[in-house]
């Protein structure tokens, strides 16, 4: 039997290593040939370059602290596949930050998703390390890594320590904003906020309360998609490097294994998911992630279930915004499994993860867990009701979200008047005007910040109190819009109301001095407005936004976005739904 020339794959066996993902010459040996040829000038060696080949996502940024330790976490990886028998080879994709992208970050999530899909799809590896941290880093590399389908490991950056302003501890984000609103109402001054500000991220990492960053971690864990305890370890702390470089020898197992994303990232393993998030009373964002990334593998979340998951699991990990802690006292806590295993039967332990064992197995595999005051247990939780809601009514046909842990719980239900904002410039020009007509009692409404409308649908939602209200000492009352919300906010806000305005949603419809109802207990936000009047209301709107004379991503994106309840992807990017999670 006659042997395949060399640098060609056997047709009997899969392309591996440098034979993967051939760059088209119409003669495949000469397409490795060459391509071995270019990378031996960064001095390979063919014994090198006859290894196992595994990608690596490097998502470093000048502009993104959050990302600042990947030089690190690289070279430490790398050294977990070499020891592995394997070859690193690192590759960049796009980076965000969350406060440096214009107009938000979620506009280019799915622009760095597709990056990251075609690049590894483009070049030759046999699985892929996805090094990310800031907010929608983590979905944007999953959902990417979910449509290619090759072998993949998640590995996040991971939180900053907290820092501390004359003995209070404090830090990104939650703390963000709580003192910028002290500043807003004149509580403080100049200078105080001045060095408030630099205590704020006093290291490199992610943000340390459970914002979008860590939620996305934890439930990433849960998932399956990354080593256990890989999720609440410091940014700045040794034992981050140790599991690169574990990541990095798995990933090598991993690719021997043909280990690929849909063989972990299951129905099941995305309930296992959205149950933590809601018991580490997690970011709203996270829904939306969840819901996209699986959307990448045909995988549905239905809003319903998600809501009936809520009624069954209640909050149980003390951290800001919902509770008290930082991350680094998670970490010290014992990170995920001691609440995986305080969740005991509403996980699945049967899930498939990285490590090729089961969720089950590497909560058994994992030190006893210890006496902490972070995580409660299920008999004296945090909070008992569920983190979050799923709204539905005349304002929201197709679903809205309200974070009751982190909310006035005497405003969950309430009528009050409409206080109207047609958007965010009409919002910055009005919000703090003295001769602005608004009460505490009142709802404040802000449309045209969903997916189109903004565009990107912005973490607008939490809109600031009127500064005329503030100064009264006015801390909270109810917002309602189709933006999103920061994971590290707080506040009776209602988000992601779908369809949005700019869609033709409800909201649309709005007028200030209408009456509005939110009745959290009974799932509802309603328009007490009579239909006749909301049919002629909507014969007068103006033309929906459309791509229409835009060019590049921008026209891509309002051409194909979807809405909050499909995970704001692109549609062309989303497979037929054949199950869904509920």
């Amino acid at each position: 039997m006659s042997k395949p020339a060399p640098g060609k794959p056997s047709p009997q066996s899969p392309a591996r290593g440098m034979q993967r993902n051939l760059a088209n010459y119409g003669d495949a040996g000469f397409s490795v040939f060459l391509r071995k040829a270019f990378i031996k000038a960064l001095g390979y060696t063919d014994d090198a370059l006859s290894r196992p080949i595994i990608g690596i996502v490097d998502t470093a940024s000048g502009y993104n602290a959050c990302h600042r330790n990947l030089p690190d976490l690289i070279e430490a990886a790398s050294r977990g596949v070499m020891l592995a028998g394997g070859i690193p080879v690192p590759f960049p994709v796009i980076s965000i930050q969350e406060s440096f992208a214009n107009p938000t970050s979620m506009y280019l999530r799915n622009l760095m998703a597709m990056d990251a899909e075609e690049m590894i799809r483009a070049q030759p590896m046999d699985a892929v390390i996805l090094l990310g941290g800031c907010d929608k880093t983590v979905p944007a590399l999953l959902m990417g890594a979910a449509s290619a389908n090759v072998p993949a490991i998640m590995l996040v950056t991971g939180p900053m320590l907290a820092g501390s302003w004359r003995g209070e501890k404090l830090g990104a984000c939650t703390d963000c904003r709580r003192f910028w609103a002290r500043y807003r109402a004149g509580e403080m001054s100049d200078s105080e906020i001045s060095e408030v500000n630099a205590e704020l991220a006093p290291t490199i990492g992610t943000c340390g309360v459970m914002g979008t960053a860590s939620t996305m971690a934890l439930t990433v864990e849960a998932m399956g998609m990354m080593l256990p305890g890989g999720a609440a370890v410091p940014a700045v702390h040794a034992e981050r490097r140790r599991l690169a470089e574990q990541t990095g020898a798995r990933a090598v197992a991993m690719a021997a294994e043909n280990l690929t994303p849909d063989k972990i990232m299951t129905p099941a393993a995305f309930r296992n998911a959205l149950r933590v998030l809601l018991a580490v009373g997690g970011s709203t964002n996270a829904l939306i992630h969840l819901t996209a990334m699986a959307g990448r593998l045909g995988i549905g979340i239905d809003l319903e279930g998600f809501d009936k998951l809520g009624r069954e699991t209640p909050v149980l990990v003390d951290l800001k915004p919902t509770g008290q802690h930082y991350m680094e006292d998670l970490h010290r806590a014992g990170g995920l499994t001691p609440i995986l295993r305080e969740l005991g039967p509403l996980i699945d332990r049967t899930c498939l993860t990285v490590t090729g064992q089961t969720l089950g197995e590497n909560i058994d595999a994992a030190p006893p867990s210890w006496p902490q005051d972070v995580i409660r247990s299920l008999a004296a939780p945090v909070y008992a009701n569920g983190a979050m809601v799923v709204l539905r009514g005349n304002l929201a046909p197709d679903g809205a979200i309200i974070k009751q842990a982190a909310a006035t719980q005497s405003l969950l239900r309430h009528e009050g008047r409409a206080v109207v904002f047609d958007g965010l410039p009409d919002l910055a020009a009005r919000l703090d005007s003295p001769d602005l007509d608004v009460t505490a009692d009142d709802i404040l409404v802000l449309r045209n910040a969903g997916p189109k409308g903004a565009p990107g649908m912005p973490e607008a939602g939490y809109i600031p109190i009127p500064r005329k209200l503030a100064l009264q000492g006015v801390k909270d009352m109810v917002r309602i819009s189709d933006a999103r919300m920061s994971g590290t906010a707080y506040g009776t806000i209602v988000l992601h109301i779908a369809p949005e305005s700019a869609a033709g949603g409800p909201l649309a419809l709005v007028q200030t001095g209408d009456r509005i109802r939110l009745d959290t207990t009974g799932r509802r936000i309603d328009l007490l407005v009579d239909d006749a009047e909301l049919t002629r209301r909507r014969a007068a709107l103006p033309p929906l936004p459309t791509g229409d004379g835009r060019r590049g991503y921008e026209k891509l994106y309002f051409d194909s976005v979807t809405q909050a309840d499909s995970g704001c992807d692109f549609d062309f990017a989303v497979p037929e739904i054949r199950e869904w999670v509920g």
